[in-house]
């Protein structure tokens, strides 16, 4: 059924940092060398609502506990979302079971994809995927926030630390795909700086096309 879903989103201590200081270490994962530093913003760049919650974003194993649970709750609701908008109803839950098994997410391994996991006060809270060709373009998926989480910040956190994967691995070129009805990732993508494109896959359930020169 039907992903690419975006909402608008501990292996490592540090945390992200954007736009207050760009302090960074580096860490190494795999082949994919992904920078963190502290983050403390709020969702329109502030500082966090509450300076004791912070966001953490960090590599995780994309079949930890951990990530079989946010795939779990991402593709229900963007399975069921299709649904209730094309035959008002949701998801029947053996086909929902079957296609949630049927994803291992291993694409989503090193050295030819990353997962990452956002952490909100320790907690896990989202999750961005990139899968890393050999080429220069990398691919965005599975950028997603449990419900309670959304609009702190963390969607926009997700997406620009898959950037910094991506541009670790040497890609100059994001791109992903979204649905129609998912209005708020296609806010998302705009509002950091992606243009709709030509299409770049035969996806069926794609109807926007996206991509970023990461520079």
């Amino acid at each position: 059924m039907p992903s690419g879903f975006s909402a608008g989103p501990a292996l490592l201590s540090s945390r992200f940092v954007f736009r207050v200081a760009r302090r960074f270490t580096h860490k190494q994962f795999g082949a994919v060398t992904v920078r963190h530093g502290l983050f403390a913003c709020g969702p329109t760049g502030g500082p966090a609502e509450n300076a004791g919650m912070v966001w953490t974003v960090a590599p995780e194993p994309y079949d930890s506990p951990v990530a079989a649970a946010l795939w779990r709750a991402y593709y229900t609701e963007v399975s069921d979302r299709w649904y209730l908008l094309h035959e008002g109803r949701r998801t029947a839950p053996e086909e929902l079971e079957r296609e949630i098994a049927a994803v291992s997410g291993a694409d989503l391994a090193p050295p030819e994809g990353l997962l990452l996991v956002a952490r909100y006060a320790g907690e896990p809270a989202g999750s961005a995927g990139v899968r890393l060709p050999s080429g220069t373009t990398a691919e965005l998926t599975r950028v997603f926030l449990y419900a309670g989480m959304r609009g702190r910040g963390g969607a926009a956190l997700l997406v620009r630390a898959a950037e910094d994967a991506a541009r670790a691995s040497g890609a100059t070129r994001m791109v992903l795909d979204t649905r129609g009805d998912l209005v708020e990732a296609r806010a998302l993508y705009a509002r950091l700086g992606y243009a709709e494109t030509e299409p770049h896959n035969a996806d069926p359930y794609a109807e926007h096309w996206f991509a970023k020169e990461l520079g």
